[in-house]
């Protein structure tokens, strides 16, 4: 079945070329095998291009769709040549209606990606039991769980297929998970009093 990864690696142009990595959305030690000497990390990635030249808006709502990928590598060619990853999570419920809404949340380590993990399997399993007790909708639970994602982890929710007229349907919290540049835009705005952007 494998444990798949979206990797996006940044051009001069600012937009994205995809490939796949059918193993690395296990955990996020692909990050640390990815570099200029090892641009698809000695094998882990597809040497083929799944897509090209993709605008950061139009990477998840067109191609990261939560059922199927479990992690999101940004590359950063150049002098550093930096590798930001995210893991992805499924915000429905096998019988939900929106099969396609997800989130993304950077992890900078194997240790946070499992703290994130335990924390959103934890969340969403006594949401689901909150919902068979009959306390809450399946719509309120997704609902919550959207908040606690964007609230607790500084996490990004996009729905993924949204139509042409939704170029940004997913929900951030105040610092975008991309500044222009296309690096993390939470680096850039770490410390800052979120207040202060509204």
């Amino acid at each position: 079945m494998g444990h798949r990864a979206l990797v996006a690696y940044r051009r001069p142009d600012r937009r994205y070329d995809l490939r796949y990595s059918h193993w690395g959305g296990e955990d996020v030690t692909l990050a640390d095998r990815i570099s200029a000497e090892t641009p698809l990390g000695d094998g882990d990635v597809d040497g083929d291009l799944l897509a090209a030249a993709i605008d950061r808006d139009r990477l998840l709502i067109e191609y990261l769709d939560p059922c199927c990928y479990e992690a999101l590598y940004v590359v950063e060619p150049g002098g550093d040549y930096r590798v930001t990853a995210y893991r992805v999570c499924w915000l429905e419920w096998p019988d939900g209606r929106d099969g396609g809404r997800g989130a993304i949340v950077a992890v900078e380590n194997d240790a946070a990606d499992r703290r994130v993990r335990t924390w959103f399997r934890a969340t969403k399993t006594t949401l689901a039991d909150v919902v068979e007790m009959g306390v809450l909708s399946w719509r309120a639970a997704r609902t919550y769980l959207e908040a606690r994602i964007c609230e607790d982890e500084d996490g990004a929710v996009y729905t993924y297929g949204a139509s042409d007229t939704d170029t940004v349907d997913y929900a951030s919290s105040p610092n975008e998970w991309f500044d222009e540049d296309g690096r993390d835009g939470r680096e850039r705005n770490e410390g800052r009093n979120p207040d202060e952007d509204r």
